[in-house]
């Protein structure tokens, strides 16, 4: 009787802790594991609640009046400032002032890239960046006015497609650099299809920019700029095929874009040396 009184008791405490006799979690450790998932889905859908608000204010702002103008103070004030500090040179702006969708495929050797292009148009160009910049909602509004977009970075490639669409087919100027990322030295490195998915889906032009100078001017780790002599050389615009590329077809755009992309990045290098050496002989 004691020995089934003794395993009784137990078995009572096995089941007040959520167990079986033989040890294996049952509905206490279930119902904590549901918690637990909850939680998760909550703050996950919390969190993108949070981002889909940034993202709505941030197109609200950059459909304004108001942002237009903020745009070509700031692009103003770029070329009356930054421009002769640089001593930049501008060859091919007459490719990028066209209507239509437009995706600009610039170099990337620097942070300094795409505030340079601003005085190579007149229409406002729109960015992709990430949300984070957006937290303080001063900031991110005037990053809104000058047309960039906050796309959040566990998510970027499928949202940032999605975004780069909506606003190519709205008509937009959408810089997208074709390296992915920021790279350093004189050759072009591997194209991704980003580019020319974007231009199959939306039928946008691409027109490649050859930056040379920024790199010098601010690597990166270097705060501020150095008075490095800067040029800018935009490529006639690419016209994606009339139908939908498939992927062999997007390959074969991609090695387009980059051979002109290197084309009028190496125009650009020849730009500042020329003119360097120029002075140099004077």
């Amino acid at each position: 009787m004691r020995r089934q009184r003794r395993r009784a008791g137990s078995d009572d405490s096995y089941r007040r802790r959520g167990r079986g006799p033989s040890g294996p979690p049952v509905a206490a450790n279930s119902s904590g594991s549901a918690t637990a998932a909850t939680r998760r889905t909550l703050t996950y859908t919390l969190v993108l609640s949070v981002v889909e608000d940034l993202q709505q204010r941030a197109q609200r702002i950059a459909d304004s009046r108001g942002a237009m103008r903020v745009y070509r103070v700031v692009r103003r004030l770029i070329i009356v400032l930054l421009y002769p500090y640089f001593r930049v040179q501008r060859h091919g702006c007459e490719h990028l002032d066209i209507t239509g969708p437009v995706i600009v495929a610039p170099i990337h050797r620097s942070n300094l890239d795409t505030p340079m292009l601003a005085g190579m148009t007149r229409r406002r160009l729109r960015t992709l960046s990430k949300e984070s910049l957006f937290s303080n909602r001063l900031f991110g509004d005037f990053l809104a006015s000058l047309g960039a977009f906050p796309v959040r970075r566990a998510a970027a490639d499928r949202e940032a497609m999605r975004e780069a669409v909506r606003m190519l087919q709205a008509g937009e100027q959408l810089v997208v650099f074709p390296e992915g990322a920021r790279n350093s030295g004189a050759e072009v490195g591997p194209v991704f299809d980003g580019v020319s998915y974007l231009a199959s889906r939306t039928g946008a032009v691409v027109v490649a920019v050859g930056i040379a100078g920024t790199e010098q001017a601010m690597p990166p780790g270097v705060r501020l700029p150095r008075p490095v002599r800067v040029a800018m050389v935009a490529a006639e615009p690419l016209r994606p095929p009339a139908k939908r590329m498939t992927r062999p077809q997007m390959s074969d755009f991609s090695e387009q874009v980059r051979l002109r992309l290197q084309d009028v990045f190496s125009q650009a290098q020849a730009l500042t040396l020329e003119v360097g050496q120029k002075g140099e002989s004077g």
